[in-house]
């Protein structure tokens, strides 16, 4: 919606300056009574569930309120400009901070028209032209709608896709132990896409810090089969090309025995059963020593 022009939204929804004119002259007698559009509005918006939600603050409210009677002032206008898309584009992200369901949206812009409809547009307000402008109205108020739910469902994909890049970095927490050594416990399930997760977190880490040696502590891992010491091997061998060595920590006997009964061979893959021992023989490669004090 971002690369759409005004232009482009009319012809779209086959909006002409005619409708234009029409929804002009519509306005002309709607402004005048819009104060009555919000009592009605507000008296039918109190029954709904969330109304408390986001307005107990009566400040807001008024607010809002205001907000609403400055929208259709301007939807009366009858310009459809870059102007009109940003601020409809901001109302759209503002209800996804806020979360106001779409569907809660959808039926306040339904009410809305009937109630400006059947209830403030004077009976005898165009004539013959009545059903005509109304339809032009339904078409920019459609336009107006379009524009709001792209932009609140990109604010909430954006939002999704922070938290999933936020909860990946909670699963992958490679952490550095000490200079040239890092860390990776590994808990839960790995399957092929947290692998990949896992892969890309690592190398990336390995970039940035010159690790010369990995630990992967795996005892947390439920499950160990064929296709997880694949993994498990592809992971390995990738930091072994950047020129880290990983070492494997955390097998267990029953994981052992299993590795052992499904014949998986693992020999690429440099093992230690605890993560004390993986970190002894990381010091070791590293050059140094860990010694007691007074030793």
């Amino acid at each position: 919606m971002e690369s759409m022009t005004p232009a482009l939204l009319m012809q779209r929804h086959e909006i002409l300056e005619a409708d234009l004119v029409l929804v002009r002259e519509l306005g002309s007698h709607i402004e005048p009574r819009l104060s009555e559009y919000v009592d009605h509005l507000y008296a039918w918006m109190r029954q709904l569930p969330e109304y408390d939600e986001y307005f107990l603050d009566p400040r807001r409210a008024e607010r809002v309120q205001r907000a609403q009677v400055d929208y259709w002032r301007e939807l009366f206008r009858g310009v459809i400009d870059e102007a009109f898309v940003a601020r409809r584009r901001a109302t759209g992200e503002m209800h996804a901070r806020i979360g106001l369901s779409l569907p809660t949206y959808f039926a306040a812009v339904d009410m809305s028209l009937t109630i400006l409809v059947d209830r403030v547009l004077p009976e005898t307000a165009l004539g013959e032209r009545k059903a005509a402008a109304l339809r032009a109205l339904t078409k920019i108020v459609h336009i107006d709608t379009a524009i709001v739910v792209h932009a609140y469902n990109r604010l909430t994909s954006e939002k999704l896709a922070g938290q999933a890049r936020a909860l990946l970095e909670l699963s992958t927490p490679v952490t550095a132990l000490w200079e040239d050594i890092l860390l990776l416990p590994v808990i839960g399930i790995i399957d092929s896409r947290r692998a990949h997760d896992i892969m890309r977190s690592v190398l990336q880490r390995i970039a940035e810090t010159r690790a010369k040696v990995f630990i992967m502590d795996i005892s947390g891992v439920s499950v160990v089969d064929t296709a997880v010491a694949n993994h498990l091997i592809k992971i390995t061998k990738a930091m072994r090309l950047m020129g880290c060595e990983c070492l494997l920590s955390g097998v267990s006997p029953a994981v052992a025995q299993t590795v052992i009964e499904l014949g998986i061979d693992i020999s690429a893959v440099n093992s230690r059963a605890t993560m004390r021992d993986a970190l002894e023989e990381g010091f070791r490669r590293v050059g140094m020593e860990v010694k007691r004090i007074g030793q």
